[in-house]
């Protein structure tokens, strides 16, 4: 059922440029919530908030479609013909050519289509909503256009909304933007045409809060979100045909020309100068034709591409049709953003710097915590070093992320960078749990992009208390004395750190320091 005019679908409808006052009145909502008979009714009207399926072809016209092909024509025709002359063993060959084609195609377009209809798997299953005064939590299918939600660190958002309360609120917006680094939102206004990263009032459906919290107004559930024109993009997508399929097709049709012709030209050569029987030479024209026909060559061609998805497969490349690996060898220029839009958006902790001019290399990748600490490309204990231990100690109290395996996978729950740091304290043998529990925290400074820092204050239990700080360097420094040195305390050497500071830089790593 479509929307009336009283409530608008998102798309289009400039949510982040309008004052909240006349977003309100658009959506038909109030920063109170709905009650359950405005729900219900545009439930009705809206349907579920949930991505609609895309339309599917099925098995059987799958699976023939993968016959479409010049080549595969001629295959099947040199088959027929093969069959009728009664070379059985040459056609069995040329229709298990055929037929193998057809079934690796088959397997791996379903793959790629399993694969794609994940877009839909991105929203949440459940959402805080405000509804008849209350706060409730809901199945996120039944949040709808005009609801108020409340989000806090670790939540998914469950639909796009016009944020109108706020608190320090930060959001990982990389699935729609590419950017790694969380995004802080405010509550003006934006520009009308202004892109969805750059939409500082709006959070959208799929993506997840790194930290704070936020209250916003639903604009837009389901397939009318940002996620959900996404997923529309991947069902509207239009058939390109690669190279490869272009220069076989010319391929296909100028051998086919040119056997027919042959064919004819030797037909009549032997009926009409040489005085053949018609039946002879038109057997002798056919068994030609056959004959020059390369069936071989859809052979070696589905073989070699069948390996190229393959490989792209254990890089985690969704390849939906054969033909289409092919275009990535006819790729001159690959274009990406600093942000490294084409990566796994995963921060890895690559190197650690400690007083006395010790320069630590980290192995392991992602957040996969399998890895060591090298010291002159020897692997050390980590145990035996008390400044390292320290360190990572900090990394993983001073932190509001967490690190942890689901069905083979490690996932993260939190800021990139914190989930980095969390992995790298793990990597030196410190189990995030158990030291938040001998250090329980009592008090905390969040991370402002205006102080640039965070502080935890942790007691143990015997009393003491320790004060964690991490930040961006040069304000980490600014609020230091002495540096930790061998497990003594000595006078701080700021011009090794700063040399360190632009080290990193010149690596082109973003540095991070961390104090007790």
């Amino acid at each position: 059922m479509k929307p009336d005019s009283s409530v608008p679908v998102s798309q289009n409808r400039h949510w982040h440029a309008r004052p909240l006052a006349e977003v309100l009145g658009a959506v038909g909502g109030d920063t109170a919530g709905l009650d359950q008979a405005q729900v219900d009714a545009r439930l009705r009207q809206f349907g579920p908030n949930r991505i609609p399926p895309p339309p599917r072809r099925g098995p059987l016209i799958r699976f023939l479609s993968q016959f479409h092909n010049v080549l595969i024509y001629v295959l099947i025709t040199a088959g027929l013909i093969t069959a009728l002359l009664a070379h059985w063993v040459d056609s069995a060959v040329i229709f298990g050519v055929v037929i193998i084609n057809a079934i690796i195609g088959f397997i791996q377009e379903g793959k790629a289509e399993r694969a794609m209809e994940a877009v839909r798997d991105l929203l949440p299953q459940q959402a805080t909503v405000l509804r008849d005064g209350r706060r409730q939590i809901v199945p996120a299918e039944a949040v709808v256009p005009g609801d108020v939600i409340h989000v806090q660190s670790g939540d998914r958002i469950p639909a796009d909304a016009r944020l109108f309360q706020l608190r320090e609120l930060r959001v990982d917006e990389s699935m729609l933007t590419g950017e790694s680094v969380a995004v802080d939102k405010a509550l003006g206004e934006v520009e009308p045409d202004a892109l969805p990263g750059d939409r500082g009032n709006m959070i959208f459906s799929g993506t997840y809060v790194a930290s704070g919290q936020g209250a916003a107004l639903v604009v837009g559930t389901g397939a009318d979100t940002e996620i959900g024109r996404i997923s529309s993009m991947l069902i509207d997508v239009r058939e390109l045909s690669t190279p490869l399929l272009r220069q076989l097709a010319v391929f296909g049709r100028h051998l086919t020309i040119a056997i027919l012709a042959l064919a004819a030209a030797t037909f009549l050569f032997g009926v009409m100068l040489r005085g053949y029987a018609v039946e002879d030479m038109f057997m002798a024209a056919v068994g030609l034709a056959v004959a020059a026909i390369p069936e071989g060559l859809p052979a070696i061609i589905t073989i070699t591409l069948a390996v190229g998805v393959q490989r792209m497969a254990r890089r985690n490349v969704i390849i939906r049709r054969l033909p289409a690996v092919e275009t990535l060898g006819s790729v001159n220029v690959i274009c990406s953003d600093k942000t490294g839009t084409l990566t796994r958006n995963e921060m890895t902790v690559l190197t650690v710097s400690l007083s006395g001019d010790r320069l630590l290399d980290v192995t392991g990748g992602g957040y996969d915590p399998h890895g060591g600490l090298l010291l002159d490309g020897r692997e050390i204990d980590p145990a035996e070093d008390n400044d390292l231990t320290e360190i990572c100690k900090a990394a993983i109290l001073c932190n509001d992320a967490s690190v942890r395996e689901v069905d083979g996978e490690w996932r993260i729950h939190g800021d990139p960078t914190d989930a980095s740091l969390v992995v790298l304290a793990m990597k030196a043998g410190l189990d995030g749990a158990g030291m938040n529990e001998k250090f329980p925290r009592t008090d905390v400074i969040p991370f402002e992009s205006e102080h640039r820092f965070m502080a935890t204050l942790q007691h143990n239990h015997q009393g003491h208390a320790v004060i964690y700080l991490k930040g961006a360097p040069e304000v980490v420094l600014q609020r230091c004395v002495q540096q930790r040195r061998y497990g003594g305390d000595e006078a701080l050497d700021r011009d090794y750190w700063h040399a360190v500071i632009d080290d990193f830089a010149r690596r082109g790593q973003r540095p991070l320091a961390q104090s007790t």
